[in-house]
């Protein structure tokens, strides 16, 4: 497997991030904005990597540097897998510093609103970047609402006291192979609300997990709950929503950025790792789409 290793730079001003627009070529899609990035150099430190490519791409100076995170995911190139690691900075110049584009990989730069970043045909690393600080800078909203969890909320079906739950679960029948999800839901007396699930096709089961948790989710939302406490039986998936890991792998990243979105309909939540024993609920429904599904193709 090749290994790319790259430096790459976050320049933010009034709320916008500076993107550089790639110079058309004869490969579709080459015209795509990116972050500035740029090789280390042999015998350069990366935070040297990185003001050289910000004054050789902009003609200006770096005043000063902070490392961001270290980026590391894995994508195909032809037909080899290729491994990514990006070291990112936060870069800081002069804002009345005259910006000059000093190669013919670019054509423009822009300041973009980060909100509306994704709006736009970016680069795949560059993409991915972003995305992952997005996600990261997100998270103490998460975990502030995830500490009022148990408090008094007013709104949607709830009582003061009430929590409702929600049990989700994915499964993958070949990982991949014909995948599905399933929901439970009981209000704070343990009744049952709504059950369900979902058929998704040919996917993984940690995707899978994830889009159980999603449409889990949107069920919650849609029935008007506000306070919510999450159960699932995968890990590595509660273990990323309550902060422990990050997420960057890339096929998780767009459904966990979607969660993320919903999650900020509700006033409170948890996510709480049960055993498969105790998910049986979910894990029903999820086998029923399952069969459903795999036996109409048969047929």
């Amino acid at each position: 497997m090749k290994q790319r290793i790259r430096v790459t730079a976050i320049c933010e001003h009034e709320g916008k991030v500076l993107l550089l627009k790639r110079a058309a070529g004869r490969v579709v899609g080459m015209d795509n904005y990116e972050l500035p990035t740029g090789k280390i150099v042999f015998g350069e430190q990366p935070d040297e990597a990185m003001a050289r490519i910000i004054y050789e791409n902009l003609a200006v100076q770096a005043q000063e540097l902070m490392l961001e995170d270290v980026v590391t995911f894995t994508n195909l190139e032809s037909a080899s897998a290729l491994a990514n690691l990006f070291v990112v900075f936060r870069v800081n110049f002069d804002a009345q510093a005259e910006i000059k584009l000093t190669n013919e990989r670019h054509v423009a730069y822009s300041w973009q609103e980060v909100e509306r970043v994704n709006e736009l045909r970016l680069d795949e690393a560059s993409g991915m970047v972003l995305q992952i600080i997005q996600n990261k800078a997100n998270r103490p909203k998460l975990a502030e609402r995830m500490a009022n969890f148990g408090q008094e909320s007013e709104g949607g079906n709830l009582t003061a006291s009430g929590v409702i739950t929600v049990y989700t679960d994915g499964g993958s029948r070949g990982n991949p192979g014909p995948s599905g999800v399933g929901y439970y839901i009981l209000d704070a007396d343990g009744k049952e609300i709504k059950r369900g699930g979902e058929f998704l096709g040919m996917s993984n089961s940690r995707l899978a997990e994830y889009y159980g948790l999603k449409e889990g989710l949107e069920q919650a939302i849609e029935l008007g709950y506000k306070k919510v406490n999450f159960m699932s039986d995968s890990l590595m998936m509660v273990n990323q929503l309550n902060g422990v890991y990050q997420v960057k792998n890339k096929d998780l990243m767009q459904v966990y950025s979607d969660v993320l979105k919903l999650l900020e309909n509700l006033d409170s939540f948890s996510f709480t790792h049960v055993p498969r024993s105790k998910n049986t609920e979910a894990d029903a429904e999820v086998n029923k789409i399952i069969d459903l599904h795999t036996q109409r193709a048969e047929w």
